[in-house]
């Protein structure tokens, strides 16, 4: 990760977008769990079938999906870390911005459904840890 520090106003002028990738990655994310249940119940129906059947791999373009969705989640995920934030969950949202605060380095935290960022936590307090952003 780098080294860059957010500002609040700084944080906040990047939540649309963020909010927007991040709904695009819980997308990618059910479409992952959805098509793994249905993975997992193949293989179990696969199983109870005689043995000796014929042709490939039954499962290989359902797995090679898997893969691909799965890519581009981290692709998504590598996306919030180049932008230098820290996104610590994903269902629901949860996305800390590195920062200083009265000199000391902190977090500033945002949690999905907060229409802007109000607090703040220190790096080993979490979320349990949140203060109202001076003057917010």
């Amino acid at each position: 990760m780098n080294n860059r520090r957010f500002t609040l106003e700084e944080a906040n002028a990047m939540l649309p977008r963020l909010r927007e990738d991040l709904a695009k990655l819980q997308e990618l994310v059910k479409q992952f769990e959805g098509l793994y249940q249905e993975l997992k119940q193949a293989k179990a129906e696969y199983l109870l079938q005689p043995a000796g059947q014929e042709g490939g791999d039954p499962f290989f373009e359902m797995e090679g999906r898997l893969d691909f969705l799965r890519i581009e989640a981290e692709l998504f995920i590598e996306n919030f870390t180049r932008q230098g934030v820290l996104l610590k969950m994903i269902k629901p949202g949860l996305i800390d911005f590195p920062a200083v605060v009265d000199g000391e380095e902190v977090l500033i935290c945002w949690k999905e459904g907060e229409e802007r960022i109000t607090h703040y936590h220190g790096w080993h307090d979490g979320f349990a840890g949140r203060k109202p952003f001076p003057g917010a």
